[in-house]
């Protein structure tokens, strides 16, 4: 094993292909993540870091947003993926200003994001200029300084504040409330292009845009459908949840285009029959489902508990609750009265049978829980699919008892704190009130840009100064060719950073690199020593994480010390909020906190509990629904699924297993059975065939929106067993596909799950223009 950066870059001539994987985890994975941790920080750092994680009075796992358990935890609190992203951040490797000097942006330009990644840890602030052809060290000061200037220059509209979801409550807070004392609201973040939807179709029927349950509904529900998501490489700590609801005598159906391992079968690597038995069994039944076939599905769902109860009455429908609690029953039964089942079946690609199983499933449960990710978010009829979600939970009074209830399932750590604590383009005016009367400014009432705007205004040239905090948005976003050319005429990009990566590259005319802390890293130059943050969960619950290694550069500042200083420069040091104070002291900034943001009151001393506290959730809690009209609401939508153009497919994009959104680990997708490279698009033997193609051929890639083409050229047909008329393919390889048009009504999310794609031999690629 070596700590030495990777010299070769990715060579897609070295895919390999094998069988997918029938189960996840297992001894494997233990090895697996011992193995990237050892390579990248040695024995003792490694060991020292993956024992305090997700420990009480640790450190949050920087990957995934899945809650820690309230009760015993175990000594190994962590999954393979987590693990992973551990040995990212505490690696020894390091970018120093040599690296820079020795690397110019041409040649950088030509890497790709794996070889980027995995060169180490930024050390010192670098600077690139214009007429620069490499990035140079520059002092904090100087750096300061230069974004204090340029974004006095220009008006507060044509500067954007882009966070992830890795941000703390703490710097979350603070790079909020920087952007509206200068007077904008243009907060994109990743939950833009993730579970933007989700909070758009909750918030209108059952008044909150977050999970209902908790990790003990989730042990103890009778039922649990996982529809649109991998928890096996996105959420692999929820196989153990789901586990637990099974040993409980529970059951799980998997609904999902691709036959995910960790949907079948888990093998626990704490559990002598996940080392050297069968595991566990996870989903009793699996819909292999069309991609966009979900808003079918859940109607079909619907008109069966409906005539379910129409046969028996008071044997499905919650009536008590319904009454009580909701409106528009009767437009929505009347919408589900009959069902086009020759339709239904052409949507999703299920049978009647298949979809009766399941019905009858969820009309024998008194407590079932929906959980769902990204298959659903991105589309165009997304909202309106999970809006059919809400009715069904609803129609069963699936809200404010154990075992029952929503679950979106977040999939970056703290990117629900960072929306709960303000980072947001639409801002309420509860909350703007509030932040204006503790802070005394004048917050501006105007939303601004989320991140599918941002993508707008920077090819409409709209953007003078561009932060980002953490991301990777040139990268992440969609309309990649364009995007990375508009991002280049910026006058100012600026990104809080740990470890190079495309954004860096595709840089403004003036750029700034700013080396911050990570998770696992010791936050101690305060004037008060030590400092703490804390991360809120999938499930609500706000907790500490504080690091424990040795930064491995004495360069690197705290990101709540980079926003205040950033304002300061900005505002002044006599500006009306004492910014110093709150980068000194992190109880400063919890203690304003408090007095802003409901549910946070005593906030410092109740982050000092034991397992932190869970935030107020009506539905939840008490039954309760804070829409405007007082209730839950159910909603009525049209059938409506995704139909290609003669000759395409649809195409929806994933993560491998060695990736954790645009941070490529490692080059080996081992559950479905893919390695050594990631050009590759997913697809059914009989659509490989029906198109005129074989197996592992080299083609070119032409999406279709609106009469306009995207191309992204030489990727790898290879045969898996998908859905007819569906494939697949890695982000953010794929992304240069998507046209930034092409978005969820209502949520205006990507539509990353939604794209019309055709294939031309790659040999033809010159002789086939685009339109």
């Amino acid at each position: 094993m070596t700590r030495r950066a990777p010299i070769e870059d990715i060579n897609e001539d070295n895919l390999a292909v094998t069988k997918p994987k029938k189960s996840a985890a297992g001894v494997e994975a233990v090895l697996v993540a011992l193995d990237r941790g050892f390579a990248q920080a040695g024995v003792p750092r490694t060991a020292k870091a993956l024992l305090r994680l997700n420990q009480r009075d640790g450190t949050d796992c920087p990957g995934c947003a899945w809650p820690e358990s309230q009760g015993h935890r175990k000594t190994a609190e962590f999954c393979e993926n987590g693990a992973k992203a551990v040995a990212e951040e505490s690696t020894l490797r390091t970018v120093t200003p040599a690296f820079w000097a020795e690397h110019s942006i041409e040649e950088l330009a030509t890497k790709t994001e794996y070889w980027l990644g995995n060169q180490g840890r930024i050390t010192h602030p670098v600077v690139i200029r214009p007429g620069d052809t490499h990035y140079s060290q520059i002092s904090w000061n100087e750096a300061f300084e230069l974004i204090g200037e340029r974004i006095r220059a220009t008006v507060p509209d044509r500067t954007v504040f882009y966070t992830s979801g890795r941000t703390a409550n703490e710097a979350a807070f603070l790079y909020q409330l920087f952007a509206r004392s200068i007077g904008t609201n243009n907060l994109p973040d990743c939950s833009n292009m993730c579970h933007e939807s989700s909070g758009s179709a909750m918030n209108a029927t059952i008044g909150i845009g977050k999970g209902t349950v908790s990790l003990e509904d989730i042990h103890h529900a009778e039922l649990i459908l996982v529809v649109g998501q991998n928890p096996g490489t996105n959420h692999p700590r929820m196989l153990s949840a789901l586990k637990e609801c099974k040993d409980n005598g529970g059951r799980v159906v998997a609904v999902n285009p691709l036959p995910e391992a960790g949907l079948f079968n888990f093998k626990d690597p704490q559990s002598v029959s996940g080392l050297i038995g069968d595991g566990t069994a996870l989903a009793d039944e699996y819909l292999q489902i069309k991609v966009g076939g979900d808003l079918a599905l859940f109607q079909a769902l619907g008109h069966l508990l409906l005539e379910a109860e129409e046969r028996v009455p008071g044997s499905v429908v919650d009536a008590e609750f319904v009454a009580a609690n909701t409106q528009g029953l009767d437009e929505y039964r009347a919408a589900r009265t009959t069902i086009d089942w020759a339709e239904t079946e052409k949507a999703t690609g299920l049978t009647a049978v298949e979809i009766s199983t399941v019905a009858q499933m969820m009309i024998d449960s008194t407590a079932t829980i929906i959980c769902w990710a990204l298959g659903l978010t991105q589309q165009p009829h997304s909202v309106n699919t999970l809006k059919e979600i809400i009715n069904l939970l609803l129609l069963q009074g699936n809200f404010g008892k154990p075992g029952a209830g929503a679950c979106p399932v977040r999939g970056h750590s703290n990117v629900q704190g960072d929306r709960t604590m303000g980072v947001w383009e639409k801002p309420k005016e509860s909350m703007l009130a509030a932040l204006d009367k503790e802070f005394g400014i004048e917050s501006p009432r105007k939303h601004g840009l989320d991140s599918v705007d941002t993508v707008a205004a920077f090819e409409n040239d709209d953007v003078d100064v561009f932060v980002s905090m953490g991301g990777n948005f040139a990268l992440a976003c969609s309309d990649t060719v364009a995007l990375e050319a508009a991002m280049q005429r910026v006058g100012l990009t600026v990104h809080v950073s740990t470890k190079p990566n495309r954004s860096h590259i595709m840089h403004g005319t003036t750029s700034l690199i700013l080396p911050t802390l990570g998770r696992t890293d010791t936050d101690d130059k305060h004037p008060g020593g030590r400092q703490v943050l804390s991360v809120e969960d999938s499930m609500s619950v706000v907790r500490t994480t504080q690091g424990r290694l040795d930064p491995v550069s004495e360069h690197l500042l705290a990101e709540p010390v980079i926003v205040a200083r950033m304002a300061s420069a900005t505002l002044g040091d006599d500006h009306v909020i004492d910014w110093k104070a709150m980068a000194d002291d992190y109880d400063v900034i919890r203690d304003r906190i408090s007095r802003v943001l409901p549910g946070f009151t005593d906030f410092n001393a109740r982050l000092k509990t034991k397992n932190g506290f869970v935030l107020p959730n009506p539905p939840r809690d008490t039954r309760s629904f804070a829409t405007d009209i007082g209730r839950a609401r159910f909603t009525v939508s049209p059938l409506e699924y995704l139909t290609p153009p003669a000759g395409h497919l649809i195409l929806q994009t994933m993560r491998s297993h060695d990736q954790y959104n645009t941070t490529f680990y490692g080059l080996d997708d081992r559950y479905r059975g893919i390695s050594g490279g990631r050009r590759v698009i997913l697809i059914h033997q009989d659509d490989v065939t029906e198109l005129g193609f074989a197996d592992r051929d080299m083609v070119d890639v032409i999406s279709t929106f609106r009469g306009e083409e995207r191309r992204a050229n030489e990727f790898r047909l290879v045969v898996y067993p998908t859905p007819r008329g569906c494939a697949a393919a890695y982000f953010p390889e794929a992304n240069a596909l998507m046209h930034r048009e092409l978005v969820a009504r209502e949520s205006n999310t990507p539509g990353y799950k939604a794209m019309s794609v055709r294939f031309i031999a790659h040999e033809a690629a010159n002789s086939a223009p685009l339109t």
